[in-house]
């Protein structure tokens, strides 16, 4: 959590709340991390946090968004900020489908 928490500090994007999601509780076996946060707006945002070895593909980028879905009715409110944190190799063609999709997408090749 505290790297997620100094990640988000670096790109000046600061929450009154953020609280992990276990996938689990969206049905996926998936090893990501997922929170929702509460920024200084009141207004809610989906942050994704992936750590893996393996480059990240434009059919699982669309997988990746599905969590948003899943997210906002889990929440029971509409959220509209979303940003992902990809520590593995990205596929140009899915960060450009993220970024296309209204992502705010920061990669870090692993």
């Amino acid at each position: 959590m505290k790297e997620i928490v100094d990640l988000l500090q670096e790109q000046r994007v600061i929450f009154k709340k953020l609280q992990p999601i276990e996938p689990k509780l969206l049905g996926s076996r998936k090893k990501i991390n997922l929170y929702i946060g509460v920024d200084l707006k009141k207004y809610y945002a989906t942050v994704l946090h992936i750590v893996k070895k393996s480059r990240i593909l434009k059919k699982e980028a669309l997988e990746l968004m599905e969590f948003h879905k899943k997210l906002e009715t889990y929440n029971e409110s509409k959220i509209t900020k979303k940003y992902i944190f990809i520590q593995a190799p990205l596929c140009s063609k899915a960060k450009a489908l993220f970024e296309e999709e209204g992502w705010k997408v920061w990669h870090e090749e692993s």
